[in-house]
């Protein structure tokens, strides 16, 4: 099984500090979760049913009624590969590393963001998390449109990861969903903050979703998640102000990874992402401090997510500060 940021249990036992004393940065999750409200007792009772207002929901917010809802989307990303024909598959380098080892088996290239143009007529899925977790790398909506067309022109397949694009909803994929060999999946997990409701659609063309929803069986989604993912879908005000905050929050943490000479971070509004050839001993610096963030190997790096409020800003600060004096 892969490596996810999020392990705080391991790492609180590792480093001998109690669970409760951790400023997690590891996972990109909105540290300003949507404000669940009481779940009914029916939705526990009952067995979910379609109809509810789910789909409805989710189609006024992703501005297309042609979706699946799924348990987040990791059942869609490992049930995919069975559904979608073609031996050579092209990723984006580096990227959330469940995509590829759910297409082991095939012809899988790697490519880095300004290599992939020159790759489209040699490829027969391409996919991509975009924006890209965890470098941040992104294209033009025009662009992917394009590539999407030179594919499908072919026989072969776009499919498009877009768990951090709702900060930006103008550059989603999710209105074209429907055209022939085109995929997007969205979920509820990072930008309103729900991972542990486990909420996520699949907009695909009617023959695809139909094929996906006989493999993955009924019942994909409890009764409560329906419920909690219904009423956050449609709270417009409270998804335009937290638009507007992770905005702010992300140019802030950008400055001060900057400031703190990390260098140069990029990434969407949840997390920023730096190379460093010395991430593994900056991760464990930062975890004495009790601050957990996410290293990746190739290309050395860390990802850094956004504290939840001023003391957890403080105590970055004060942890970044510290980062070049005596361990």
């Amino acid at each position: 099984m892969l490596e996810h940021g999020g392990r705080l249990r391991r790492a609180a036992q590792h480093y001998g500090i109690p669970l409760a004393d951790w400023l997690d940065l590891s996972t990109g999750i909105n540290p300003h979760a949507w404000p669940v409200p009481p779940v009914p007792a029916a939705a526990w009772h009952r067995l979910p049913e379609d109809g509810d207002g789910l789909e409805a929901a989710a189609a006024a917010y992703y501005g297309t009624d042609q979706l699946l809802p799924v348990a987040g989307s990791q059942p869609a990303i490992q049930a995919l590969p069975a559904l979608i024909p073609g031996e050579r598959v092209t990723v984006l380098a580096p990227t959330y590393a469940e995509h590829p080892q759910a297409w082991r088996g095939r012809t899988l290239r790697a490519l880095a963001a300004e290599e992939i143009d020159a790759a489209i007529d040699d490829t027969d899925v391409l996919l991509l998390v975009h924006p890209n977790n965890p470098s941040g790398a992104r294209f033009p909506r025009e662009r992917l449109l394009g590539w999407h067309a030179r594919l499908a022109a072919r026989g072969g397949w776009l499919v498009v990861d877009e768990a951090f694009i709702d900060t930006e909803p103008a550059e989603s994929l999710a209105v074209a969903a429907g055209r022939d060999r085109l995929v997007v999946l969205r979920s509820l997990g990072k930008f309103f903050g729900l991972a542990g409701a486990r909420v996520g659609f699949v907009l695909a063309p009617a023959a695809l979703r139909e094929s996906l929803a006989d493999l993955l069986g009924p019942w994909t989604l409890s009764g409560p998640a329906r419920h909690v993912a219904r009423a956050a879908l449609a709270d417009r005000a409270w998804q335009d102000a937290m638009r507007e905050r992770l905005q702010g929050e992300a140019a802030r943490l950008a400055t001060l990874l900057r400031h703190s000479g990390l260098g140069e971070p990029a990434g969407p509004a949840l997390f920023q992402w730096v190379r460093r050839p010395d991430a593994q001993a900056v991760q464990d610096r930062l975890a004495r401090a009790g601050i957990l963030v996410r290293r990746f190997d190739e290309p050395a790096s860390l990802r850094f997510g956004l504290p939840p409020d001023e003391a957890g800003w403080s105590r970055l600060a004060a942890a970044l500060d510290n980062l070049h004096g005596p361990a």
